[in-house]
């Protein structure tokens, strides 16, 4: 059995697994594993990770759960040109102090808010208080004016100037507010531009083929199931604190 990768898109860094792997022509087989149905909670599911969190890699024996490790992994195993993850140190550095930032930044920020502007409210039909979604949205604002600052400054990508995994670890994780109804780009034109040119450098039909999933989000149908109803509401309980 050749590479194969265990995704739901609409997961960020599914996502930027997904696209990472498709741009550079890297054959895998798709599994997808749809977290709203829980299964990621399978006992097959955790005989690949036993994290039980996706993205997973399965290549022959070897498993490897973590979406940064992944890209990291596919980057070196296939060859990918060097300005996905350089190899000059100090470019190389930039992508990394990135990566480390933006765990407990941006990918915070971003679920929050599309968890609390749009999931909760009308998938699980759980209400969020509106001071809540209020503080959601300033710090996912706060976040975006250091996004700008301290990595895009006046740069063409987040790390120099051609485009790195950072802008792909990026440009998925803005896509959440963005498919709750967030115009986070209307006020940034440096961030808007950056985006657009994020989105041409992976090319137009590869974005949106990435997207369409957590895009249509809105339009899912109320959970009715209540048991996996309750489940969800435990497993997200943090976002609502």
């Amino acid at each position: 059995m050749g590479l194969e990768l265990y995704l739901d898109l609409m997961s960020q860094p599914c996502r930027a697994v997904y696209i990472f792997a498709k741009k550079n022509d890297i054959p895998f087989q798709l599994r997808t594993i749809e977290l709203l149905k829980g299964q990621h909670y399978t006992d097959d599911f955790a005989q690949v990770n036993p994290l039980r969190k996706v993205p997973a890699l399965k290549d022959g024996d070897f498993n490897l759960a973590e979406s940064v490790a992944i890209l990291l992994y596919l980057s070196r195993k296939y060859k990918a040109p060097d300005h996905w993850y350089p190899q000059d140190l100090q470019a190389r550095a930039r992508v990394d102090e990135y990566l480390s930032w933006q765990h407990t930044a941006l990918r915070n920020c971003c679920t929050r808010a599309m968890w609390q502007k749009m999931m909760f409210p009308k998938y699980l039909g759980h209400s969020v208080p509106p001071e809540m979604l209020a503080a959601t949205l300033a710090e996912l604002d706060r976040c975006l004016q250091m996004l700008e600052d301290k990595f895009l400054r006046d740069q063409a990508y987040l790390t120099g100037s051609c485009i790195s995994v950072a802008d792909l670890v990026a440009i998925t994780e803005l896509m959440h507010p963005v498919s709750a109804g967030c115009k986070i780009f209307e006020s940034r034109p440096k961030l808007e531009a950056w985006r657009q040119r994020v989105e041409a450098a992976v090319g137009e039909k590869l974005f949106q083929e990435a997207h369409a999933v957590v895009l249509k989000a809105k339009d899912m149908p109320p959970l009715m199931d209540p048991t996996l109803k309750k489940n969800l509401m435990l497993s997200l309980q943090y976002l609502l604190h």
